[in-house]
Order: structure tokens, then C-alpha cells, then sequence
């Protein structure tokens, strides 16, 4: 195999699991999708164009689980990306600044500047919000993004941090763009997302769902000349969002019992179970991942790790430069038991060629 210099997670996408090849690079579920998803697409028969905003009767089934909202308060997005991409657009203002966590979800950069906004980063230590350089580096923006339960981290932030960040980005005019995808996964009893007048809520049915090539996503606001400027930005890109997966995103949202998301998750958490002790009993260190379905343990120069695990020993990892730390390596565990433990023999193969 040509060994090219693997410079960003566009690289992996798309590449699943075979031929001998294990990914821990995924950040989507391998589990499938709940029956009534599908059984809702027997027989569908729509082809029009829908309203931009949003199938009706979707968003008339998301205002029935957030309390106190309206319809009117969605927009129905392709995914969470876009979500993100038109709140960030909407919200430009000259010389405005966008506040993100670091380590983050490695498009955030990307997503803040592509809108023309600069970014500056809040630096999480072990995985958390610390609230005193948080304030720091909110004050003055237009708004900060909130990832909880965390890619690439898997931390869980604490209800009294979040209400805290909320409280303060409220008293000085400052949007707080809540990235709830992950809100389905927690493996604790802090289980917050933050909420408040100032809050913009995204999420999507990729990750609760195993529904990421649906491409449905959601956002909330508060704010309705936001929310009306968002539908006209959408109106010229990309219109509205696929009327076939908006069938399937309702089905998920009305159809399908809890006891889906409790099963789910119960596989979710043996799997971290089992990844985590073993990266234990290899030595590493790394935090127990408390939501999402990621481990995020130091290694020794984490870019050329990714290259020889790809190359060498056929792992997908993920560099930890592309989340904005530089001494780890991002490791999904979207994949099953047996997996995980063919790739932890691999990955103590190649850690003792790098010890010291």
C-alpha cells in the first residue's frame, strides 16, 4: 500500500470495517437503525419539495419533547453539520468571534471561519470546562459552542459548570450554540444539557438513531427573526432536507419506545467498558469516557501513530492535532466486542515498538 501522509479524518470517511481492517475512526454507530424507521418508508410515495423549514408534523413532534417550545422554533437541517453551518453564517458579524472548546470536534474551526468569524478556544483541562478561562474567552463573543457529552473527549460537563456558562454568556449578550448530538449516551447520572432563553439547541438523529446517512439534523432558537433568516439562508443552498429522511426522523421521534435507547446503550457501555480497562492494562493514559462512544488516550507523537497503526497494522485511529491537542490519538468504539479486542492486540504490537 502507498503510503500517503494522512492529514485529515477526510481521508477515513467512508472506509468501514473489513478485509482485515479495524476502525476505531468512525463517529458513527455500526448498530442498525430501530425497525419502525424503516417500516415507515414501506410504501412512501412523496417526491415534492417540502416547506424549507421542515416537515410539519417533525417539528410538531420535536415542540412536544422540548418543553415550552413551538414548531415554529425548528428548522429540520441535513444533519447536525448543517445546523451548525447556518446558525454560524446567520450570527456573522463584522470582526465577531466565536469561543470553542479545546480539544474539539474537528470542524468547529473550520465551521466558525468558513461563516467569517475568528475563533478562539476555551481550554478544557482533563476533559472539563474550567469556568474561570471560560469567562475569559467567552467575553466579548458573538457566541461559544457547548459540547456535552464530548467529541472527542467523551467527558460528561457537570450541570452546575454548565448552568454556570449559561448564566454568565447570558449576562454579557452571548449566544451558547449547545451541541447535543451525544445526548442520548451518557453512562452517568449527569445527564444536563444546557438550556436558558440565550441557548441555541443542535442535535440530530444520527447518533441516538444509528441514522447518519439519513443526514437529519435539528435546530432550536429562541429567537425568531434567527430562526427566519436560518430558513431563508436555506432556501438558497439547500433547500429543504430530504422529505424521505424526514419520514424515517419522524418515525424515530414517535414510534419507536424508550427501551430502543436502553438497549442501545447497554451495548454502547460494554463496549466502553471493555476498550477502556484494556487501554488501562496497556499502559495508557486515558479518561473513562462518561457519554458519546469515544476513548481519547495519550500517545507518543500522535500523527505518526496514526500513519504506522494505518499502514502498518491496519487501524484506523484518529490524529488528536485534528481535535487541537497533540498528545493523543481519538479511538471510536463503534464496532463490536471482538473487534475491540483484535484491534487492542494490534495496538500493543505497536506500542512496543515505541517505548522508550
Amino acid at each position: 500500500m502507498e503510503r500517503k501522509k494522512i492529514n485529515s479524518p477526510a481521508f477515513f470517511i467512508g472506509k468501514g470495517q473489513g478485509d482485515d481492517l479495524i476502525s476505531f475512526g468512525s463517529g458513527q454507530p455500526d448498530l442498525p437503525p430501530p425497525k419502525e424507521v424503516f417500516e415507515a418508508l414501506n410504501n412512501y410515495q412523496c417526491f415534492k419539495y417540502c416547506l424549507v423549514q421542515g416537515s410539519q408534523k417533525l417539528r410538531d413532534a420535536l415542540s412536544t419533547k422540548y418543553e415550552d417550545t413551538t414548531p415554529e422554533q425548528f428548522v429540520i437541517t441535513n444533519g447536525a453539520s448543517e445546523a451548525l453551518d447556518l446558525v454560524l453564517r446567520a450570527l456573522y458579524v463584522k470582526g465577531g468571534k466565536v469561543a470553542i472548546p479545546r480539544p474539539y470536534y474537528y470542524s468547529y474551526p473550520h465551521n466558525v471561519r468558513l461563516a467569517h468569524l475568528e475563533v478562539v478556544y476555551y481550554d478544557l483541562v482533563d476533559g472539563k470546562i474550567d469556568i474561570e478561562n471560560f469567562k475569559a474567552q467567552a467575553e466579548g463573543c458573538v457566541a461559544v459552542i457547548i459540547n456535552s457529552p464530548s467529541n472527542p473527549t467523551g467527558t460528561v460537563q457537570n450541570k452546575e459548570t454548565l448552568k454556570a456558562c449559561q448564566k454568565f454568556c447570558e449576562e454579557k449578550g452571548v449566544l451558547v450554540i449547545s451541541d447535543n448530538v451525544y445526548k442520548d449516551l451518557f453512562y452517568t447520572d449527569e445527564n444536563y444539557c444546557v438550556q436558558g432563553p440565550n441557548v441555541i439547541t443542535i442535535d440530530s438523529f444520527s447518533k441516538s438513531y444509528s441514522m447518519c446517512g439519513f443526514r437529519v439534523g435539528y435546530l432550536h432558537s429562541w429567537d425568531g427573526d434567527l430562526v427566519e433568516k436560518i430558513v431563508e439562508m436555506k432556501s438558497h443552498t439547500s433547500m429543504n432536507t430530504s422529505i424521505m429522511s424526514q419520514e424515517a426522523a419522524y418515525a424515530a421521534a414517535t414510534k419507536v419506545p424508550q427501551g430502543f435507547l436502553d438497549e442501545t446503550l447497554k451495548i454502547w457501555r460494554e463496549r466502553r467498558n471493555t476498550f477502556y480497562q484494556g487501554m488501562l492494562d496497556l499502559g495508557l493514559d486515558v479518561w473513562n469516557p462518561e457519554g458519546a462512544f469515544y476513548l481519547f488516550p495519550k500517545i507518543k507523537n500522535p500523527s505518526k501513530a496514526c500513519n504506522d497503526l494505518y499502514y502498518d497494522y491496519n487501524i484506523i485511529t484518529y490524529d488528536g492535532t485534528w481535535f487541537g491537542d497533540d498528545t493523543r490519538l481519538r479511538f471510536s468504539y463503534a464496532l463490536d466486542v471482538e473487534k475491540i479486542e483484535i484491534g487492542l492486540k494490534r495496538l500493543k504490537e505497536y506500542l512496543k515498538t515505541i517505548e522508550d
